[in-house]
């Protein structure tokens, strides 16, 4: 997930207007990232089973399926709280949206935690990675700072993704394959590590699966703007076929680079820098290190501003229709909705206590959680967005939509069946202890995971119906 306010707000308003590239980009911007190239590289030539699998069997059902909701006429505002909320009731929009909305607050502290990783290693400085309150004040106190600079407006925001998504995604991987080339033609071997590991992984390693969904997360955001791309019903199947291609040989290149360079046990939050270090062929903090390790810094950044302010605009619609408090839709002069990203700030900071203090302080094990959580909780809103296709698929198939899914009735049975297959599956193999772990470490991480996705269900329809019983 990366980049949701990247395109330029001045296209989205004009029907019609998306080109196919400029819709291509915009998506391509939503999920398009670095940070989990270390996570990749732990599962060796295997990684390239796990993206082609995710991308042909979750990614694309997801895109087609979104395209298709949006597209009704009764869902065209809300998002997937209109998607999901009108065929399966309010209660059951308002819990897809609230996990859609509440999965990214996990999520920015995994970013932040790679940024910190990365400082750590390109700056000599192992306690911001090691010393649990010096890594927490370091996410809370980057998180509070980025999120006051969006204070000033979505357009700031939208300027700041863009570039980082350039420099600091695309421009970091293309320097990492460049590197490599030159690296392995020099006559370096590549890592035993990336050879001995199957294409087909073994079942107990199939926990990586919840890792590689992440990838692809966050797509079904662009659905609502399918209608203003350029012929749209034959562009938009294609355009996601080419970001399926594209994705996957973006996180292909990555995850490989780090896996073939790398021997031995890889850091989730500073493999990738590592796996530079020796690309580099320097084992100091040289200028290149420095230079490469700040404009990854700088993409992810750019990515948690994005996500800051955009997953907001669903609250914003549900407190209008009066399932929020109004002060949800509190704003400044500049648009933004200070109300909701303080009550955001204050769930990310107790996220960064909980996993940072709960995982015993060990990094790994809460990168690895907040990974995974963010999956979990995604995927809840992901398999609540599934069932609402098919209730849709049979009992309100004669609502005129703009898109369908192509292939006629079996074909979309059996695209909404293996989306909803793949959601499930990642859903279970998250609590598989990651090979990478001790038993102990697998100990921690699984009542971690457990205790905090239970929490995770439970509260949207807490607030739900406390509020309702108040408010009705």
């Amino acid at each position: 997930m990366s980049n949701p306010v990247s395109s330029d707000s001045t296209v989205l308003n004009n029907p019609k207007s998306l080109s196919k590239f400029a819709f291509f980009a915009m998506t391509a911007s939503l999920f398009v990232t670095v940070y989990e190239y270390p996570t990749f590289a732990q599962s060796g030539k295997g990684l390239i089973f796990f993206l082609v699998a995710c991308g042909l069997f979750w990614f694309l059902p997801v895109a087609l399926c979104s395209a298709e909701l949006a597209t009704i006429k009764e869902n065209q505002s809300g998002g997937i709280f209109s998607w999901v909320g009108n065929p399966l009731g309010t209660k059951m929009g308002f819990a897809a949206l609230f996990f859609q909305w509440f999965q990214v607050t996990v999520g920015f502290v995994t970013m932040l935690y790679f940024v910190i990783g990365t400082l750590a290693t390109i700056l000599d400085i192992p306690s911001f990675n090691d010393n649990p309150w010096v890594k927490f004040s370091l996410v809370v106190g980057m998180f509070w700072v980025i999120t006051l600079a969006q204070f000033k407006g979505t357009g700031y925001t939208a300027t700041v993704s863009k570039y980082a998504f350039s420099i600091g995604i695309i421009l970091p991987v293309l320097v990492m394959l460049v590197l490599a080339i030159v690296y392995f033609g020099k006559g370096n071997p590549i890592s035993d590590d990336f050879t001995s590991k199957p294409f087909f992984p073994k079942l107990e390693n199939f926990s990586a699966l919840t890792a590689f969904i992440l990838a692809y997360m966050g797509v079904e955001a662009s659905a609502p703007n399918a209608t203003s791309l350029v012929n749209f019903k034959r562009n938009y199947p294609l355009i996601m076929i080419a970001l399926v291609i594209v994705g996957i040989a973006l996180s292909t290149i990555g995850g490989s680079v780090v896996s073939m360079v790398l021997q031995g046990s890889i850091s989730s939050n500073e493999g990738l820098m590592d796996a530079v270090k020796i690309l580099v062929g320097a084992q100091d903090h040289s200028w290149a290190v420095v230079l490469l390790g700040c404009l990854i810094c700088f993409g992810i950044i750019g990515q948690v501003s994005s996500w800051i302010v955009s997953p907001t605009a669903g609250l914003q619609y549900v407190a209008q229709k009066g399932l929020l408090p109004k002060r949800f839709n509190w704003q400044n002069k500049n648009g933004v909705p200070i109300y909701i990203l303080f009550i955001q700030g204050i769930i990310v900071t107790i996220w960064a206590g909980v996993l940072t203090f709960g995982s015993g302080g060990e990094a790994n094990i809460s990168f690895e959680t907040a990974i995974s959580l963010t999956v979990l909780i995604y995927l809840s809103a992901y398999v609540l967005f599934f069932i609402s296709y098919f209730v849709v698929l049979f009992k309100y198939q004669d609502l005129p939509r703009d898109y369908e899914v192509p292939g006629g009735k079996y074909a979309k049975i059996a695209i909404a069946s293996i989306g909803l297959l793949m959601s499930l599956l990642a859903i279970g193999f998250a609590f598989v202890i990651p090979s990478s772990m001790t038993p102990e470490q697998g100990k921690t991480y699984v009542i971690l995971l457990v205790i905090c996705f239970i929490l995770t269900l439970v509260a949207p329809f807490v607030v739900f119906k406390l509020y309702n019983r108040k408010y009705k």
